[in-house]
């Protein structure tokens, strides 16, 4: 599924960004508005979402955290802002990366061409996982709860994931650090993994005083204390 949905509202930088996308032999659906832009993703389900911040209809950060919680789609924020607190934001919204206006296309397009390499990856060699209430459908990028889907962060979602194929071993924050957090040239403060882990225990555990699936080894690590099936 190589889909991509283009939200910016300059015509000249919309048409020359689909037209480089489109050439790479990506399907583009371009958008100058947050209300054009919703409908689309609604109707494309795009993989992946280019954003501008600065829309005539809204701010693009609203957008990006309505698109966060409906999906695991990869979003890319386009931006004038370069301060560090403006990145910040974005994060935390749910952008999953960076690009601050004025920009290389050359650059933008190797983005998109790294993301959809590790998506189509992925997507060859993993199948549903399903440990107790959780189930989690690698294709799709969808993480369930009991039959509700849950809304992750793209560190939640590597972080479950990988708990999900190494079920009922132990990791310390290192290793967890390293294999999840340090690939592809992320940048991770020394407590990214407790962070992370305390957050998703948030949306998984019942009360997450007292987990039921990552438990905290004390000296050791963390593991996922119930099995795991594939299907």
């Amino acid at each position: 599924m190589n889909r991509i949905l283009l939200l910016e509202d300059e015509p000249s930088l919309n048409r020359g960004i689909a037209f480089s996308l489109e050439k790479k032999g990506f399907e583009v659906h371009a958008c100058a508005c947050i209300a054009e832009a919703r409908l689309s993703f609604l109707r494309e389900e795009p993989a992946l979402c280019i954003c501008d911040l600065t829309l005539p209809d809204g701010d693009g950060l609203s957008f990006v955290q309505w698109v966060r919680k409906r999906s695991g789609a990869y979003i890319i924020c386009l931006t004038a802002l370069d301060s560090e607190v403006d990145q910040v934001m974005g994060y935390e919204a749910g952008a999953d990366d960076y690009v601050t206006k004025p920009f290389s296309l050359s650059v933008l397009l190797l983005k998109v061409e790294a993301y959809f390499k590790r998506f189509s990856r992925q997507q060859g060699r993993q199948e549903v996982l399903i440990s107790g209430e959780v189930r989690l459908e690698p294709a799709s990028l969808r993480v369930f709860l009991g039959g509700q889907q849950l809304s992750l962060t793209r560190k939640e979602w590597k972080l479950l994931s990988f708990f999900l194929e190494h079920p009922r071993q132990i990791f310390s924050k290192a290793q967890l650090l390293e294999h999840l957090f340090d690939e592809d040239g992320d940048f991770a403060a020394e407590n990214a993994v407790a962070v992370n882990i305390c957050r998703l225990r948030d949306k998984l555990e019942a009360d997450s005083s007292h987990p039921e699936y990552i438990r905290n080894i004390r000296g050791l690590g963390y593991l996922w204390d119930k099995e795991c099936r594939k299907l």
